[in-house]
């Protein structure tokens, strides 16, 4: 049920949201893993547009079906990489901040693959995509309408 239409949203809202949003994709980060966790966290938060979007832009952008299924239960295949797996664990670690009591040794995980700064970019990725999933959820965005332009 849409609660809050298009028109009656604050004109700067979804203005300063992209400007994150774009921000993030000129980050470097490769856009398939942005969109894997931002599949992840909509899977998490329950939010089905976002995660309508997110996984019909993950295929567009050559994500297998296969991969996106098992995205909830990524821990019990073999279809991601290291890489993969350490920004899933960050990103369900920050979507569920109770679980984020200690996380040095993640943190020396995702050194590994990214710089300091790859990952405070990655940390805006994650409280981005939650951003969205709640204020999708809260104006009651219909899900299954999304096109990949």
């Amino acid at each position: 049920m849409l609660r809050i239409s298009q028109n009656e949203i604050p004109e700067g809202l979804f203005k300063v949201m992209r400007q994150v949003q774009d921000y993030i994709r000129s980050s470097g980060i490769d856009p398939l893993l942005i969109e894997l966790l931002d599949t992840r966290v909509s899977q998490m938060n329950g939010c089905a547009y976002c995660l309508d979007m997110h996984s019909k832009e993950a295929i567009h952008k050559g994500e297998t079906l296969q991969r996106l299924i098992s995205l909830s239960v990524w821990r019990e295949t073999d279809y991601y990489t290291a890489k993969e797996r350490v920004v899933l664990d960050f990103a369900e670690r920050l979507t569920n901040l109770q679980e984020e009591k200690e996380s040095d040794d993640l943190h020396d995980d995702l050194k590994k693959y990214f710089s300091n700064a790859e990952i405070a970019n990655l940390s805006l990725a994650i409280a981005q995509i939650n951003s969205w999933n709640r204020l999708v959820k809260s104006f009651g965005t219909i899900a299954g309408t999304y096109g990949v332009k």
